[in-house]
């Protein structure tokens, strides 16, 4: 794995982490606002609701692959020097967290989706190809881990936004300019 020499991250990993950042969120807050707003006895549109979750969750599945090779490929920038030890360690591991999440929570959603015998649209244009058939007793294990990561997964999120605008507000380093802008 080649060295990290710049102090920004490439084009690419930024226009990556943004696109992804959108898409998690949206599909995050769709699929808390049909889990727990929308029933089925009271409203007509939580299965288009649901559908339009779907279509926009399983594109994350695809874009992490590629940023996963991507990041291989084109190392982070180096952290900053004012860091201490302790919290570049607590940086990394949550970026690894950052990355188990953005491929365990598709997958629990397909296995779930899957499991409860509907397909794992994607984009509208395809399904994702069942791996699994209707099975009740996996249903009843994805459904609520499909749920509990999310909720870990947006805790996550706010704790990786809040860090990063600490770092930019408070710190002044370049941790979050390195996702933002490039050399001149």
């Amino acid at each position: 794995m080649p060295a990290a020499s710049s102090q920004y991250y490439t084009r690419t990993a930024q226009i990556l982490h943004w696109v992804m950042a959108i898409i998690f969120i949206a599909a995050w807050a769709i699929g808390f606002y049909s889990g727990n707003f929308l029933s089925y006895d009271t409203s007509t549109i939580k299965g288009d609701v649901i559908t339009l979750h779907k279509n926009i969750a399983t594109t994350i599945i695809f874009l992490v692959i590629i940023r996963i090779l991507w990041r291989y490929t084109h190392p982070a920038p180096k952290l900053p020097d004012t860091m201490s030890p302790m919290m570049k360690t607590l940086a990394h591991i949550g970026h690894l967290f950052l990355y188990v999440i953005l491929v365990a929570l598709p997958i629990t959603g397909c296995l779930f989706s899957w499991s409860a015998d509907h397909p794992a649209p994607v984009l509208y244009l395809f399904d994702i190809p069942r791996l699994v058939q209707k099975n009740d007793e996996l249903l009843a294990i994805v459904k609520p881990l499909h749920i509990y990561i999310s909720w870990f997964a947006g805790l996550l999120i706010v704790g990786h936004v809040l860090a990063a605008l600490k770092h930019h507000f408070i710190d002044k380093d370049n941790i979050l300019n390195s996702m933002t802008k490039q050399p001149k």
